[in-house]
């Protein structure tokens, strides 16, 4: 596949009021300087300089200085506040060269194109033409340089001619000798653990080299008077990294990031509530993951799903312990009200007490039992191992995966998912001879029980109404004789099922194929490694380096069977892929909300599909078809409220100001235009703008926006303003987007268990006379007392427990085997890799508590006539 590329409109308002703030700059280009070419040596003699000098040359190129005064850049910049309504910056803040700009993006908006366009438009208008770009880790820098390589047919079709860009290498200083001699445009990539670190070879572009004729490879580039663009400058704010940053010389900076740390003059802001408002990023959803006990109890349950029939109640699908004659299970049953659990469970002591489901909501995604416990969709409770929830978040992920695959895959959009860390040996445990982690062993294990297996054959149904093919996410399994009116072979000919083509990909996929791991590798033992070991770091996992942050186009073609990626904390910023889909914390819950924003980041961006289109508002129509494909599901560890509260609380940290209402000082000294004239508001227009928005119910008396001003702009409905207001329209419904809502938030962050909710309307019998009868004779609540002979009852009871009552010591068995693998390969390929040597069994001595309450009482009773 190959990318396509359009400039969006937001995109060129950015790199315009970059170029604005310039306004007056004449244009220069081919402005020469002496080039220093270092040391000639004509001697061996190192020591003695009469037989070296010093080489110069006048083919050097650098950036005209800024011709415009501090006075006329800072009014240039108010300018462009003015006419978006961003904060007015009192002063030109210095920053790095003669002024410091922000451009505040949301991740997943387009910030690099931004830049990379920024880079051609300034050249264009004002001659510029060297730009160091500045990241601070290397998966941003090799996406960056990936950016530049899959735009560069696109900026040559535009601007005609082609930028030179490079990453920083202090092995490969020719590079920037051809940066301070080519009047072209010059782009050098560069991470700050190049120029930042106490590595020795971090510090070589400080240093006078004598392989770069005694010259420092830093004061090569600072010569040019390059224009530095920061790229998530809030990584980059240490002390010494920003002493470094000033030996660049820069003529000006840059600032491009989604939370800018310290302000500087900001000249464009697209945050987070804008890009979900304009279509232009996914919705999130969260699926939260907790554990937690049930009082006084260790029992364990996990409810996947509240199932919903036209033709029968609700059911709840629930994950519970079987007791079995030699193992315990846990296994899926699909129960409805009154099912007891006791029963289910083959009468595990555990369920006893008052398990016996007493409502099922699906509107809150709940049931209830007699005993007063609540269950949510996606709980488990009465496990509180690691590893179980790590397996639940697993197979929830791959359940999520494959439920939005389905849908993507008919559309030719390729499905992804990144698992999240907190230790590599989680996924590659060099210890085995697979090297197979936990992690690793779990997903495969998942995996395999979802997948259909080759013998299976699965059909998709005609729905007649919806005119289409539907499979289900179930993957139902269909046989001949389970067709009710047809054979298989005439469902077939008459076009009432097919197979599914879906599953057909799914069976040509090997699970070992499906899912890859990107880590930093450690250099001396070439082990991978976690991301922020102190360690000597820098190469990556070269089987999975070049697909994951190289070729992205073939990461998002159908031919490459990698659909699940595994990343210590390397992908956590920078790294991005339109068609994650799915991002899941296999890790505690104890991130703040920065970090957590920061991994939701990684899949926010717009999906594309096989073509390399952007399926975005304009390619799907309306925004519902928009949000139904693009939707970013959230598997993480803390529970969906604390989760939710987190990334919420970040995104309002780092909005822009913005007010909560419309009221008439908010409107006043605003700018609005009709395209061709522009108005300043004063008391009076904004005390009129106001009416006429009270007219149409758009704000109340108290100035808040309405419901209805929102659903009116959800349906595209908008009334257009009265008299001479009416041509300004657009520019004052602009400067409403500017207000607060968190209702926006609350829609922007869902709840995936919500999502799945299906109305389930009441038939005809609901109005019969005689359900109503029925009704009003069910529908009470009672309540027994029973009385019992206390005296009796303890008499018996000890009799009882004197006669019957026997506890079998509690023993364990040790066994021990002598590992063979390496003898007789064959054993390992059987999975036979161990001999069993001697077996010993030892029993505990002393107390052994127990979580689980035995009724003891309770099984007296049964054997009595109480």
């Amino acid at each position: 596949m190959k990318f396509k590329f359009k400039t969006q409109p937001y995109q060129q308002e950015a790199v315009e009021n970059i170029c604005k703030v310039f306004d007056g700059q004449p244009y220069m280009d081919m402005v020469r300087y002496t080039r220093d070419l270092g040391i000639k040596k004509t001697s061996n003699i190192v020591q003695t300089s009469i037989f070296d000098y010093y080489e110069k040359d006048d083919n050097g190129f650098e950036n005209a200085k800024i011709l415009l005064n501090e006075y006329q850049i800072l009014e240039n910049i108010k300018e462009i506040q003015k006419a978006n309504n961003y904060k007015i910056s009192n002063a030109l803040d210095s920053g790095f060269g003669r002024c410091s700009l922000d451009i505040e993006m949301e991740t997943g908006t387009g910030k690099t194109y931004v830049y990379i366009k920024s880079i051609f438009e300034l050249n264009k208008i004002y001659g510029w033409s060297k730009f160091i770009i500045v990241v601070p880790s290397i998966a941003i820098r090799e996406g960056v340089k990936k950016s530049f390589e899959m735009m560069e047919e696109h900026f040559m079709d535009e601007y005609g001619k082609k930028a030179r860009y490079f990453i920083y290498n202090s092995k490969k200083l020719i590079e920037l000798d051809n940066f301070a001699s080519s009047s072209d445009i010059q782009v050098m990539i560069i991470n700050a653990q190049a120029f930042n670190a106490k590595g020795q070879d971090a510090r070589r572009i400080g240093k006078e080299l004598d392989e770069f004729q005694s010259r420092k490879p830093i004061d090569v580039v600072a010569r040019t008077r390059p224009i530095l663009i920061i790229d998530e400058p809030q990584k980059l704010g240490g002390g010494a990294t920003q002493n470094s940053l000033k030996k660049f010389n820069a003529l000006f900076n840059m600032n491009f990031s989604a939370t800018h740390k310290k302000q500087h003059n900001l000249v464009y802001c697209l945050d987070a509530l804008d890009a979900y408002n304009k279509s232009l990023v996914k919705k999130i959803q969260v699926k939260g993951c907790e554990v937690k006990n049930l009082r006084g109890t260790n029992s364990y349950l996990y409810l996947q799903e509240i199932v919903l029939s036209t033709t029968k109640p609700p059911m709840a699908k629930l994950e519970l312990e079987i007791n079995y004659n030699k193992s315990i299970n846990r296994e899926t049953r699909n129960l409805g009200i009154g099912e007891d659990l006791y029963k289910w469970s083959k009468g595990m002591e555990q369920y006893k007490n008052g398990y016996i489901i007493s409502d099922i909501n699906k509107q809150t995604n709940t049931i209830t039992f007699l005993n007063g416990n609540v269950l949510h969709v996606g709980e488990v409770v009465g496990d509180d191992t690691e590893k179980n929830l790590r397996r639940l978040q697993i197979r929830e992920t791959i359940a999520s995966h494959f439920s939005k695959e389905e849908i993507l895959f008919s559309k030719g959009i390729k499905c992804l998912s990144l698992f999240f860390l907190d230790e590599v040996a989680n996924y590659r445990d060099y210890s085995r001879y697979d090297e197979k982690g936990d992690y690793a062993r779990i997903f495969e294990e998942e995996y395999k029980n979802i997948v259909p297996n080759e013998n299976e054959r699965v059909y998709s149904y005609y729905n007649p109404v919806e005119g289409y093919y539907y499979s289900p996410s179930d993957y139902q399994i269909i046989s001949r004789d389970e067709s009710e009116k047809y054979t298989l072979e005439e469902a077939i000919s008459n076009k009432l099922i097919r197979e599914v083509t879906y599953v057909k990909y799914l069976k040509n996929i090997r699970v070992e194929d499906t899912h890859k791991g990107y880590f930093s590798i450690d250099k001396k033992t070439g082990h991978i490694i976690n991301s922020d070991d102190k360690k000597e770091t820098g190469s990556e996992d070269i089987s999975a380096y070049d697909l994951i942050l190289k070729n992205k186009e073939r990461l998002l073609s159908f031919e490459e069977p990698t659909r699940f990626i595994f990343s210590h904390s390397a992908l956590r910023e920078g790294w991005d892929n339109p068609n994650v889909f799915q991002i899941c914390t296999l890790k505690p819950g104890g991130d703040s909300a920065i970090a957590k924003r920061q991994e939701v980041g990684r899949g926010l961006r717009i999906a594309v599909n096989k073509l390399g289109d952007r399926v975005d508002l304009d390619y799907c129509k309306d925004r519902s078809t928009f949000l139904k494909i693009n939707q970013l599901t959230i598997v993480a560890t803390d529970s969906y409220k604390d989760f939710v509260a987190d990334i919420q609380k970040d995104i309002k940290i780092n909005l822009a100001d913005r007010p909560t209402k419309a009221t008439v000082d908010f409107f006043i000294n605003k700018r609005i235009t009709n395209g061709k004239d522009e108005l300043i508001l004063n008391n009076e227009k904004a005390m009129d703008i106001r009416s006429n928005l009270k007219l149409f119910g758009y704000i109340n008396d108290d100035s808040f926006l309405t419901q209805k001003y929102y659903e009116d702009k959800t349906n595209n409905n908008l009334k257009e303003l009265i008299g001479d207001y009416a041509t300004y329209t657009d520019s004052i419904y602009k400067l409403l987007q500017g207000i607060f809502d968190s209702k926006a938030l609350e829609d922007m962050i869902g709840d995936d268990r919500k999502s799945k909710y299906k109305e389930n309307p009441l038939n005809n019998n609901f109005k019969k006379k005689e359900f109503e009868t029925l009704w009003n004779q069910i529908n009470h609540k009672y309540a027994y007392m029973v009385n019992f002979d206390s005296e009796e009852l303890i008499a018996k009871s000890i009799d009882a427990i004197d006669e019957k009552l026997y506890v079998a010591e509690l023993k364990g068995i040790v066994t021990t085997g002598e590992q063979i693998m390496y003898i007789d390969e064959s054993k390992l390929n059987n999975g036979n890799s161990f001999n069993a040597g001697t077996s010993k069994t030892e029993f505990f001595k002393g107390s052994n508590g127990n979580y689980i309450k035995y009724d003891l009482i309770g099984k007296i009773k049964d054997g009595t006539t109480l």
